[in-house]
C-alpha cells in the first residue's frame, strides 16, 4: 500500500488522538531501558571500552528485537499488514504532544505567569528553569519546538518512508535511549556512546531535511545564512542545523548561555533577531505545522514520479 498514505493516515491520528494517555508503549520502553541499565552499566570501576560494550549490548538488546516485531506486523498480508504499519507510525509521532505542551507554557506566559510556565516547560527541557525570566522561558520552549519538530515527527517520518514501520521504531527507539543516555557526563560519557553515534547517524539527513524545510517556509535568506554560519558551532550536528535555521526562519535570537543540573554552560548564539515571547512560540509551531504538511505533499510527489519512471 502507499507510503504515503499509510504516512498520513498515521499523521492525521496523532492530529486527532494524541499520544495514547496510558500504556505508552515508549514509557514501558523507557522503564525496560532503566532496567537493563541496572543490570549491564556495570561496576565503577570499569574500563571506558566495557562501558562502551556493555552500553552497546544494552542498546542491541533494546531495540533489535523490537525493530524485528515491527517487521512482522507490517509484513502481515493486506490490510492487516497495513494497519500495523499506520499504528506503528501512529505511535512514533510526537507532534500533537508538542504542540500542547508549547501551546500550555505559551499560554502562562500570556496570562504573565511565570511560576507556571517555568513548570510547563520544565516538561520540555533539560535545563534549569528556577530562574528563567519570560524572555529565557520562551527561548528554551522555541528551541525545544524547533529540535523536536525532527526529533519526534521527521526523523519518524524519513525512516518510514525509507524503511516502512521497522525504520521508524529503530529511529524513535533509538532517539529515546539517546534523550535517556546520551549525555556528555560521567555517568553516560561511555555507556551511551553507542546510542548517541547511532542517533546521530540516524538523524544525519533528517536533520538537514528538517532545516531545509524550515528555511523553505520561513525566512529563507537568513535561515540558510544562519545555519551555513551558526550550525557548525553547536554542539550537535544534526540540532545545529535544525535550530539554527528554524531561529533564522523565524527571525528570532536563540542559544546563548544556559544553565543544566547548576552548572553554566556557554552556548553560541543561533538566529537573528529579538528574543522569542510567547507569539514567537505560537510561530514555530506554526512552522513546524507547515513543514508537516510540506513533507507529507513531498512522500505523494515522490510517490507520483516513481509511477510515472516505467511509462517514461
Amino acid at each position: 500500500m502507499s507510503a504515503a498514505l499509510l504516512a498520513s493516515t498515521a499523521v492525521l491520528l496523532d492530529a486527532l488522538l494524541g499520544e495514547p494517555r496510558r500504556w505508552h508503549p515508549l514509557v514501558g520502553f523507557g522503564r525496560l531501558a532503566g532496567w537493563l541499565e541496572g543490570r549491564l552499566y556495570g561496576p565503577a570501576g570499569a574500563r571506558p571500552a566495557v562501558r562502551r560494550a556493555r552500553g552497546g549490548l544494552a542498546l542491541a538488546a533494546l531495540v533489535l528485537p523490537a525493530t524485528a516485531g515491527a517487521a512482522l506486523l507490517a509484513a502481515l498480508p493486506g490490510p492487516i499488514g497495513a494497519a500495523a504499519s499506520v499504528a506503528l507510525l501512529y505511535l512514533t509521532l510526537g507532534h500533537r504532544s508538542l504542540r500542547q505542551h508549547a501551546a500550555a507554557v505559551a499560554q502562562a506566559l500570556q496570562r504573565d505567569d511565570l511560576p507556571a510556565a517555568r513548570a510547563q516547560v520544565g516538561r520540555m527541557v533539560s535545563r534549569d528553569c528556577a530562574a528563567l525570566d519570560g524572555p529565557g522561558i520562551a527561548g528554551a520552549t522555541v528551541e525545544s519546538v524547533l529540535e523536536n519538530g525532527n526529533d519526534a515527527v521527521f526523523g519518524a517520518l524519513f525512516w518510514f518512508a525509507l524503511a516502512g514501520a521497522p525504520g521508524a521504531v529503530a529511529y524513535r527507539l533509538v532517539n529515546t535511549l539517546d534523550a535517556m543516555w546520551g549525555y556528555r557526563n560521567a555517568r553516560y560519557r561511555d555507556f551511551g556512546w553507542a546510542a548517541a553515534r547511532l542517533d546521530d547517524l540516524l538523524n544525519y539527513l533528517p536533520a538537514r531535511l528538517t532545516a531545509t524545510g524550515y528555511a523553505l517556509l520561513g525566512r529563507s535568506r537568513l535561515a540558510l545564512s544562519c545555519w551555513r554560519r551558526q550550525a557548525p558551532a553547536w554542539k550537535s550536528p544534526n540540532a545545529g542545523p535544525v535550530m539554527a535555521s528554524g531561529a533564522g526562519a523565524l527571525g528570532v535570537r536563540l542559544g546563548g548561555p544556559a544553565s543544566y543540573g547548576g552548572q553554566r554552560q556557554e552556548r553560541p548564539a543561533l538566529g537573528s533577531g529579538a528574543p522569542p515571547d510567547a507569539h514567537d512560540i505560537e510561530r514555530a509551531l506554526a512552522l513546524v505545522g507547515r513543514t508537516v504538511l510540506l513533507w507529507l505533499l513531498g512522500l505523494w510527489l515522490l510517490e507520483l514520479l516513481a509511477r510515472q519512471v516505467p511509462h517514461a
